[in-house]
């Protein structure tokens, strides 16, 4: 960069060519920030991201899917992939739940700055009136696990059920009992998979994500034992969201932990969501977070 400047000084090069070294120089910065803030043991690891509307029926059923194609583009924009594990589609709109597997680098250390309450505020589109609703949709994520970690799953603890399967699963779905439903009677977990065409699939996928779930229960419980990592943990409870995406009477997306906000809803909603992320990892770190753009 300082190179750069001489040259610029001596008219070798322009301005814009400074300025554009300048930015690929800062995402690089940048970039080596995150990582070094992703230490943990598992945020190298693939994640498990569930999304759950809450009351309100359609309302919160559409906002949990328009939070479902923001992550599927946010997943596009890191080069992700992900794979439906659970579809639950709403009975007039949106969907009543989702489950899905995401691979990259780093993928549960970013995803999981988005575990909390999202509140979406808005005009509704299924209100005659056009008066404005409040809704509220939950994201949980897990660190996906794999065959290198030791989960002991007891199969005397297991309840499993098979069901149809439902939703937009192609002319196979309904057809037989295919769906599995698999409650672990000690700690309470359900999980359930109907994405497959086998009812073997679905039950390997399903413990998949069981295992991922008594995985992440673990890794709680040693939280627990160090009490003072978790004088900033936030209950996942209706009320307490992190974030709100406002429509209407403005546009805002803020985060309620970090303070970080944008009024580019629309930037937000087309999966622009690294400012948030980062600005939590920053703040899970007791540090302090970068100016608005």
């Amino acid at each position: 960069m300082e190179v750069l400047l001489e040259f610029a000084e001596e008219g070798e090069v322009t301005t814009g060519e400074v300025e554009k070294e300048l930015t690929a120089y800062q995402t690089i910065i940048e970039d080596l920030e995150l990582k070094l803030m992703l230490g943990g043991e598992q945020d190298t690891a693939d994640a498990i991201l569930q999304i759950h509307p809450g009351a309100g029926g359609t309302e919160s059923q559409d906002w949990a899917d328009m939070l479902y194609r923001l992550y599927k583009r946010w997943f596009e924009k890191k080069g992700f992939t992900f794979s439906l594990l659970d579809f639950q589609p709403g009975e007039e709109a949106g969907i009543k739940d989702v489950t899905f597997e995401v691979k990259g680098d780093y993928a549960y250390g970013l995803l999981k700055a988005e575990v909390g309450i999202h509140r979406l505020v808005r005009i509704s589109p299924f209100d005659a009136n056009s008066r404005r609703h409040t809704s509220f949709a939950s994201v949980f994520v897990y660190p996906a696990a794999t065959d290198e970690i030791e989960v002991e799953i007891n199969p005397n603890d297991l309840r499993i059920d098979t069901f149809r399967a439902s939703g937009a699963g192609g002319q196979h779905v309904n057809k037989t009992d295919s769906a599995i439903r698999i409650t672990h009677n000690p700690s309470g977990i359900v999980v359930s998979c109907q994405d497959e065409r086998s009812q073997h699939k679905n039950k390997a996928q399903a413990m998949k994500v069981l295992k991922s779930r008594l995985y992440k229960l673990e890794l709680e419980k040693e939280k627990e034992a160090h009490k003072e990592l978790e004088d900033q943990k936030m209950d996942i409870g209706w009320g307490s969201q992190i974030r709100s995406y406002v429509f209407h009477p403005y546009n805002m997306v803020k985060d309620h932990r970090t303070k970080e906000e944008t009024g580019n809803v629309q930037a937000v909603m087309d999966g622009n969501i690294d400012r948030f992320i980062r600005a939590f990892l920053l703040w899970q770190m007791g540090g302090s977070k970068p100016k608005n753009n």
